[in-house]
């Protein structure tokens, strides 16, 4: 079945402007790898030089921020949605 990977409007030039994808992934960190071998240049978006997540993306895994949980290392299971988020600023 796969996870789905809600994409917001800013990435979607990458998945070719599908604001929903699946791809297969034990963990967020695969599911980002996974991203990137089916859309080219997804993981540069997300990720930082050492492979963390960039300060201003945010994940969540169903509703929850992977930062509070294991971060890159949360387990998924079939079926889970991944919300892709990125950081409002301003004032």
């Amino acid at each position: 079945m796969g996870v789905n990977v809600r994409i917001p409007g800013p990435l979607r030039r990458v998945t070719n402007g599908a604001p929903q994808v699946q791809v297969e992934g034990a963990n967020v960190q695969q599911t980002i790898d996974a991203l990137e071998a089916k859309y080219p240049g997804m993981k540069e978006r997300l990720c930082d030089e050492n492979g963390d997540l960039r300060y201003f993306v945010n994940i969540y895994l169903n509703g929850e921020d992977v930062r509070f949980l294991q971060g890159v290392n949360t387990p998924i299971s079939s079926g889970d949605e991944v919300s892709i988020v990125p950081a409002v600023a301003g004032g």
